[in-house]
C-alpha cells in the first residue's frame, strides 16, 4: 500500500509509524517493530516519516527517540500528536529540536487546532525549527486562522463518507469492536475540500 500511495501521487509521502492505537508509552516488543518498519520506509526510499514516543511521566522518550533518527539516517522525521500528551509541550519542543525531529504535529495539546491555536502560536514564534504543522479539525472554513497566526503547514484529513457499493447487505454484523459501526460506508479524501484548502493558501500567498 505505501508504494502504490507513492506511484500513485506526486506529493511527497510521509508514511506514519505506529504499532496500535492508545498511548504513546511503548513496550519493547512494539519499539522493535517500530524500527524494523523505520528502516523499510528508508529501504524505500521515502523521503519522511511520521512517528513519535514518550515515557511513562509524558515526558519524550530521549533514548528511543535517539534510536529512531538513527534508524531512519536522512529521512525528514516528523514528530506526531504524542505531542499533544506530553506533561510539558514547551521543553518537548526544546527536546524534539535538539533531536533533529523536522516537524511537529499538534492541535495545541487542546481537542482541536482551533481550541489549541494559542500554544500554536506560541510554538511559532519560539523558532524556525521544528517547524509547527497544525492539525486536528482543520478545514476551508478556519483555514484563515491558522494562515494569520503563522502556520506555514497544515494537517487535514479532508474527508467525507462514501457508501459502499455493496448490494447485498449482511445488517447486524460487525467487523469492529462497535457493534453498532456502519460497515457499509468508507471514508475517503474529499477532492473538492483539498481543492478549496489549496484555493484558501493560493490566495493567502497571493
Amino acid at each position: 500500500m505505501l508504494v502504490s500511495a507513492r506511484e500513485a501521487i506526486t506529493l511527497p509521502v510521509h508514511p506514519i509509524v505506529r504499532p496500535r492505537g492508545g498511548d504513546f508509552c511503548y513496550t519493547e516488543e512494539e519499539f522493535a517493530a517500530m524500527l524494523n518498519d523505520i528502516r523499510m520506509v528508508r529501504d524505500l526510499g521515502f523521503p519522511g516519516l511520521v512517528t513519535g514516543v514518550l515515557d511513562a511521566d509524558g515526558q519524550v522518550d530521549i533514548p528511543r527517540m535517539k534510536k529512531i533518527m538513527a534508524a531512519a539516517g536522512p529521512l525528514a522525521v516528523t514528530f506526531h500528536r504524542a505531542f499533544d500528551l506530553c506533561a510539558d509541550p514547551r521543553q518537548a519542543w526544546k527536546t524534539l529540536g535538539e533531536l533533529g525531529v523536522k516537524r511537529i504535529l499538534t492541535s495545541g495539546q487542546q481537542s482541536s487546532a482551533e481550541k489549541g491555536i494559542s500554544l500554536i502560536t506560541e510554538l511559532i514564534a519560539a523558532g524556525d525549527t521544528p517547524i509547527i504543522m497544525a492539525g486536528a479539525g482543520v478545514r476551508a472554513a478556519n483555514l484563515p486562522l491558522f494562515l494569520q497566526a503563522g502556520v506555514k503547514e497544515v494537517h487535514s484529513s479532508a474527508g467525507h463518507w462514501l457508501p459502499s457499493e455493496m448490494r447485498f447487505r449482511h445488517p447486524g454484523v460487525s467487523m469492529s469492536a462497535d457493534p453498532d459501526a456502519d460497515e457499509y460506508r468508507r471514508y475517503a479524501v474529499n477532492g473538492a475540500a483539498v481543492a478549496e484548502m489549496k484555493r484558501i493558501i493560493s490566495a493567502w500567498r497571493s
